[in-house]
This record gives structure tokens, C-alpha cells and sequence, in this order.
């Protein structure tokens, strides 16, 4: 179940982001608002609130749960994603669910003199003012996470989504999150039983001899790729590719390409230049070239060889 965790610099409409695609995602939003007036009360008293609520350092002292403060609210945090998605608004959540795979990890922020000028016309401040109240509420954020993770609150690493409004509006911000979050959900949902029908899809050969090899493959049991990569093998003086290689047939279980030619002298020739040229670009890459009548003698050794492991 995919889940969000946002955080944001004061004056960049990250609040409004959120509350926006939470009622598009349906999803609940925990906020430091709901566990200071909802979780925290379950094991601190007033004054232990005031004091959660004024020093991050407070956070790290022992509570009567017999936990720290940040221990029991990280506890109810996993809890609750455990039991269904969420996006999570701040609470240094972008460091707790770090390597979490179902997680996006998101910093909404804005240029300093953008975010002075929303914080001036929302609640009416000089700009000195707003310039204040950024300033000390950037560095509480910034004290929380370096006071209890150790973290840059600012660092990119942390997330994997940074949108800044200073050219991306709140609805294109709402909508690159909301498909963001759908396709990641579609993209980690684990794989669906198929038929073996299913599995295969129609392959189209250039020749008949494939085709002909194709089936003694399926015959003796041998899962095979057609043709499924391209190996580049010269280059002009501007770095264009002039030559490529697409060996017919690639063996999984035994890591190693396949090419099939005729008995004409010519072209034979050709194709071993093309493998040679092949494994010296390309150490370690394991290919044969095959003739009609070796079909089955290359065949039955790799039987042996597979029943041998």
C-alpha cells in the first residue's frame, strides 16, 4: 500500500498540497497536530506537552510507555501504515520510513522571496516581519530533524519528489503526487498468476531455420529469448553506430547467444568476424555460431550439461 510523507517550508503551500490530494487520494493525514492533541496525551502530561511542544531535545527523554517520546510516536506510525496507507505530514517521517518500499518521500518548498510575499498578503505582516517568521520557522524544522535524526532537513537525499512552487501550481502539484502515488501502486503490486499461453507471446522469424531450432528448443524443454538485445559493434569518428549484431537466440539457463547460419562459406564467414568483433568489445559474453546440422548435437550437449548440475 503506497503512502506519502510531505514535508515543507512555511510559505510554499505545502499544507494546502496536502489536504487537496489527501481528500483525492481519500487518504487520512497525520499531522504533528493530531499526535500532539491525539497520541501524545495517551502517555504525557501537561507538562511534559508544553514541553514536547517548545524543544525538540524533549522528544528523546523517557515517557511513562518506557519509551522516548519519538520511540512511541515512530511505534504508532509504523502501526498505522502497517495497518493502511496515509500521507504523513512532517514528524521527520521521511527518515523513519527511509527504505521503506511502499513510501514517497516529498519536500514541497519555494524561493525565500516568494514564500516573504504568501506569508505577508496570508496574514497581513510587514516584510521584515514574514522574513522573521520564515527564518524561525525554517530553523525549527531544520532543529527537530538535526536534533533527533542527525539529518539535514534540506537535504535532497531524503526525498524523491521535490516540487517547487514558485513555478508549479498547487493543482499540477495535487495531480503529479496524485499519478505519482497511482502509479507506483499499479508498478509494486506483486505479479499475477498467468498461464504459460499468456507468458509467450507470438514471436515472428526472419527465417525459416529459426523457427525449425525454435521448436527443437520447446521440444527438448529449453527456455529461449529471440533475438532480445543488440549489440553495438562499430562506431564512426561522431560516435554514430555503423554495424550491430543481434545474435538469433539467447539461452537463459545456460547464458549464452545463439546464432544460426547456413552451410554458405560467405556468409558463415561473415558471422564470425561479427562474433569476434563481438567478444572483444564485450568480455564474458558467451555466443556460438551454429549450423543447421549442429542443431542437435549442440542440443544434446547442453541436456548433459544441464543434468550435470
Amino acid at each position: 500500500m503506497t503512502f506519502i510523507t510531505i514535508s515543507r517550508q512555511a510559505g510554499s503551500l505545502g499544507r494546502k498540497i496536502t489536504e487537496i490530494l489527501a481528500d483525492k487520494l481519500e487518504l487520512p493525514v497525520i499531522s504533528r497536530d493530531l499526535v500532539m492533541n491525539q497520541w501524545l496525551p495517551e502517555i504525557a502530561n501537561k507538562h511534559e506537552l508544553h514541553m514536547l511542544s517548545e524543544s525538540p531535545g524533549f522528544y528523546l527523554n523517557s515517557s511513562a510507555a518506557g519509551l522516548t517520546f519519538v520511540e512511541y510516536i515512530e511505534n504508532k506510525l509504523r502501526a498505522f501504515i502497517a495497518e493502511q496507507p496515509a500521507i504523513i505530514f512532517g514528524l521527520g517521517a521521511q527518515i523513519i520510513f527511509s527504505r521503506h518500499p511502499a513510501a514517497i518521500h516529498v519536500k514541497v518548498m519555494a524561493s525565500q522571496d516568494v514564500r516573504t510575499k504568501r506569508i505577508m498578503q496570508r496574514y497581513g505582516m510587514e516584510e521584515t516581519d514574514a522574513q522573521r517568521f520564515l527564518e524561525l520557522t525554517d530553523r525549527k524544522h531544520k532543529r527537530y530533524i538535526s536534533t533527533i535524526y542527525q539529518k539535514d532537513w534540506s537535504d535532497p537525499a531524503l526525498y524523491h519528489i521535490i516540487l517547487n512552487t514558485n513555478f508549479i501550481t498547487i493543482e499540477e502539484s495535487v495531480s503529479l503526487l496524485y499519478n505519482f502515488a497511482r502509479n507506483k501502486e499499479i508498478y509494486t503490486q506483486p505479479p499475477t498468476e498467468v498461464s504459460d499461453t499468456e507468458k509467450k507471446k507470438p514471436v515472428f522469424f526472419k527465417h525459416s531455420s529459426e523457427e525449425e531450432f525454435a521448436k527443437i528448443l520447446d521440444m527438448y524443454n529449453i527456455e529461449w529469448e529471440y533475438e532480445p538485445r543488440t549489440f553495438p559493434i562499430k562506431w564512426d569518428e561522431e560516435s554514430n553506430i555503423t554495424q550491430a549484431f543481434s545474435p538469433d537466440f539467447y539461452l537463459p539457463r545456460f547464458n549464452t547467444f545463439i546464432e544460426l547460419t547456413t552451410m554458405n562459406q560467405k556468409y558463415a564467414s561473415q558471422k564470425k568476424k561479427k562474433v569476434a568483433l563481438l567478444k572483444k568489445l564485450y568480455p564474458g559474453t558467451n555466443i556460438n555460431i551454429v549450423f543447421k546440422k549442429d542443431f542437435y548435437t549442440l542440443l544434446k550437449k547442453f541436456r548433459l550439461k544441464e543434468g550435470s548440475e
